[in-house]
């Protein structure tokens, strides 16, 4: 099976679904990643040669943190950070639908409709735009995951994040995710910030609760595909 996470920053593909990547790369199944947006470069007064170069340390961290989970590639779109609000949304399924096609996948794991961050937004609306159902292409099961200190974080305005499925993950798997997450030094925080060491142990731990396991990431099931479809 080939498995795509499809995220619009650096670290979100590992916090959405890092423990389930590992959990079925360690199964035998070919896992990639897509992440569509630099990352680092809104920020206010960064110069020009600064954020190139820290936009090489997250790709970087990126096929570092691929590799903790075992995958096998990362593929980066270079969309503008905090701002893919800002390009046609054409262009983005274009690149999607480009990895698509060399990648072939089974499986896209994406970010949740209703994050407070645009980027997620756009995203989630590109892959389903991208991978949508048409005659004659291979169908793609589409999950999508919650992501720390987005998701959360929403208004009660915008759609919330209602998990319908659940993959238990071992304390290997979650250990997996830990250091992926570590690869992004500037991203993880200190206790009680949710995108901290503690907060990815008890989000699993919540997670495992509700499902009748110690620990489990949670799933929007988008669109499932759950039997091979004959011709």
């Amino acid at each position: 099976m080939n498995v795509l996470a499809i995220f619009s920053h650096p670290d979100d593909e590992v916090l959405g679904c890092g423990a389930t990547l590992s959990t079925l790369a360690a199964s035998g199944h070919e896992v990639h990643a897509c992440i569509l947006a630099t990352g680092s470069t809104s920020r206010s007064g960064i110069a020009a040669s600064e954020a190139e170069e820290e936009i090489g340390q997250l790709q970087m961290a990126a096929n570092q943190a691929i590799q903790c989970l075992g995958g096998k590639s990362v593929i980066f779109g270079g969309f503008p950070d905090n701002r893919m609000d800002s390009v046609p949304l054409l262009d983005v399924v274009h690149f999607i639908e480009k990895v698509a096609g060399e990648l072939v996948p089974d499986v896209v794991f994406t970010q949740h409709c209703g994050d407070l961050n645009i980027d997620h937004r756009v995203t989630h609306e590109a892959v389903l735009t991208a991978f949508r159902p048409l005659p004659g292409l291979k169908p793609t099961t589409i999950y999508s995951c919650e992501v720390l200190s987005s998701t959360e974080w929403a208004s009660s305005s915008m759609p919330g994040f209602q998990p319908n499925s659940f993959v238990p993950v071992s304390s290997d798997a979650l250990e997996a995710k830990q250091q992926a997450m570590a690869c992004y030094t500037g991203e993880i925080r200190s206790w009680p910030h949710p995108r901290s060491r503690e907060g990815i142990n008890h989000q699993a731990a919540l997670r495992g609760s509700q499902c009748g396991y110690e620990f489990a990431e949670a799933f929007h099931v988008v669109r499932d595909f759950p039997f091979s479809v004959g011709g």
